[in-house]
């Protein structure tokens, strides 16, 4: 599986387990895999996280799944703050992590480095989240990166805001780094 590819065809993921693409259509058909289909087409996608969780559930080995590191991807303009937060992913957790300050560099770095997650912190200077979580969800190629926002403190109106907006989760910036981890590994769906 290529670096980045977040969303697999039946061909691909037929080709991890060991049995024809015919098989792979009649899970996603009757729900077993879940995933989506192409506009205009009768081509299915299944995202990696998805298949992992079937993998697990179905007893599958997975050493044919070859994700990698989980790509994170830190959007805040406080540099000092982000770069704390990344080594600290980057330690306890094992993370693929990198920086951006800006809206533009967030969208340029979303399509090379094709994280898994995005931590964007409400509060940074620079970059509207909104603006972001939009883009992210209205492009086909991105639609599969977890986001969770970055916040102080939220009422509950306001993280069932968030969450209308199309946010995947929230953390508080004043959490434990294992909080963060564990909400990664949340949002991520992977078993380990």
């Amino acid at each position: 599986m290529a670096k980045g590819k977040n969303v697999l065809t039946t061909g691909d993921v037929a080709k991890i387990c060991h049995v024809a693409p015919r098989t792979v259509s009649k899970w996603f058909d009757n729900g077993q895999l879940k995933g989506y289909r192409i506009p205009g087409s009768k081509d299915r996608r299944i995202p990696v996280s998805e298949l992992m969780r079937f993998m697990k559930v179905h007893n599958m080995p997975t050493a044919g799944l070859t994700v990698g590191k989980i790509r994170v991807l830190i959007a805040d303009s406080n540099h000092v703050t982000a770069l704390t937060l990344a080594e600290a992913l980057k330690n306890k957790a094992d993370y693929d992590v990198q920086i951006v300050r800006s809206n533009f560099e967030t969208g340029a770095v979303v399509e090379k480095f094709a994280p898994h997650v995005l931590l964007i912190s409400l509060l940074a200077d620079g970059i509207d989240s909104a603006d972001v979580c939009r883009g992210i969800r209205s492009n086909e190629e991105s639609q599969t990166i977890k986001i969770v926002a970055l916040v102080n403190n939220l009422s509950n109106s306001e993280a069932a805001a968030l969450m209308q907006k199309g946010f995947d989760g929230f953390v508080s910036y004043s959490d434990d780094v294992i909080e963060v981890i564990k909400r990664i590994e949340e949002v991520t769906a992977i078993i380990y």
